[in-house]
């Protein structure tokens, strides 16, 4: 009976530990989930490696509940002995079984240590796109411009050839390219076009301090092609990131063509002449 009542009280045990294991885990993912989002919105700080260091410390506390839990009741003790003890060909097998999830991991430590992208980046992987949101043991998390989560093994990201728009530097360059018609003034278009993105309230001055002293003009707007139907201008308009260049370039096509409408220039649209040969009309087509 002693001996009943002592399994009980060590298989309880057990499962006591699971359960503050769990708990403390839940407890440690709320706090430093909050204090990364603390300091990254307030203090501006780089996410990328405390989200990483969080995702480990966990993995460490599982680890060590679990071993926990087992090491309490001496038959788990015997039988994971027993299993340690002969498990050569276990071992190997196991080690088969996780070599795909080990190199996921040492992928994410590289990607944590060189950095080729961090956390809040806008990459285009592939033929997707999107902001990185996490970068766990296994795995990177993009969120999509349509909020729908795109999962990467780290091994996959890591091989793969990636355009990261916030890479070092800071700031983006935004194409303005608008055709106008053979006729249209292109010096008035010109003009128009620099000073829509002058005005606008996203727009930078990216110039060194070496460009302003050359006289460089902070947008520069240059005929690009003599295209079969339209002469195709282009301004160079800088954002501070990718979100605020997309939403400027979008507000300028449309300030630019309204600016357009109002002073005359046209924008060209493709024109076709059609010849009719040997048209004869018949007698019934001339009732």
């Amino acid at each position: 009976m002693d001996f009943i009542d002592n399994q009980l009280i060590r298989i309880g045990s057990s499962l006591l530990i699971l359960l503050l294991t769990i708990i403390i885990a839940f407890i440690f993912n709320k706090v430093v989930s909050r204090i990364i989002r603390k300091n990254t919105l307030i203090m501006q700080n780089d996410p990328t490696n405390y989200k990483f260091l969080k995702h480990l410390i966990l993995a460490l506390i599982y680890i060590i509940g679990i071993s926990l839990s087992i090491y309490v009741v001496p038959s788990l003790k015997a039988l994971a002995s027993s299993l340690l003890a002969g498990a050569g060909i276990l071992a190997v097998t196991v080690g088969f079984a996780s070599q795909h999830a080990l190199s996921n991991i040492i992928s994410g430590v590289f990607i944590v240590m060189f950095k080729p992208f961090k956390v809040n980046d806008r990459l285009s992987v592939r033929t997707y796109q999107g902001t990185v949101e996490d970068i766990t043991l296994r795995h990177t998390v993009i969120r999509d411009f349509e909020n729908r989560r795109i999962v990467i093994p780290n091994t996959v990201i890591s091989d793969e050839i990636i355009v990261n728009s916030d890479f070092t530097e800071e700031g983006i360059c935004k194409w303005i390219e608008i055709g106008i018609t053979y006729d249209s003034d292109i010096d008035l278009a010109k003009s128009i076009m620099r000073d829509e993105v002058m005005k606008h309230p996203m727009h930078i001055d990216h110039r060194t301090l070496e460009d302003i002293e050359n006289g460089e003009p902070e947008v520069p707007v240059r005929l690009l092609k003599l295209e079969e139907s339209s002469v195709l201008l282009r301004a160079w308009a800088w954002a501070i990131d990718t979100s605020e260049g997309f939403k400027m370039s979008c507000d300028l096509l449309e300030s630019i063509k309204k600016r357009f409408d109002r002073e005359g220039v046209e924008i060209a649209f493709p024109h076709r002449t059609v010849i009719l040969k040997n048209h004869k009309t018949t007698e019934g087509d001339a009732s």
